[in-house]
C-alpha cells in the first residue's frame, strides 16, 4: 500500500461555524430531555406504571 492511499482523505481542521453548529446541537439536546422530563413528570404514578417506569426512574434521569 502506498503512502498515499493510507492518508486520510481530509486533513483535520475545526471551525469556529463547526464549534457553533456543535454546541447549538448540544443546546438543542439539553431542551428535548429538560422537555421530556416535565412531560414525565406531570403523569401520575399509574400511567408511569403504564409505560414502564416508576417515579424514582423519573427522578433518577433528571440529573
Amino acid at each position: 500500500m502506498e503512502f498515499d492511499q493510507n492518508r486520510a482523505g481530509k486533513p483535520f481542521s475545526v471551525t469556529l461555524l463547526d464549534m457553533f453548529r456543535a454546541g447549538a446541537a448540544m443546546i438543542v439536546r439539553w431542551h428535548k430531555r429538560r422537555t421530556s422530563r416535565a412531560a414525565l413528570n406531570a403523569l401520575t404514578d399509574a400511567q408511569l406504571h403504564d409505560i414502564g417506569l416508576t417515579r424514582h426512574d423519573v427522578r433518577r434521569r433528571e440529573r
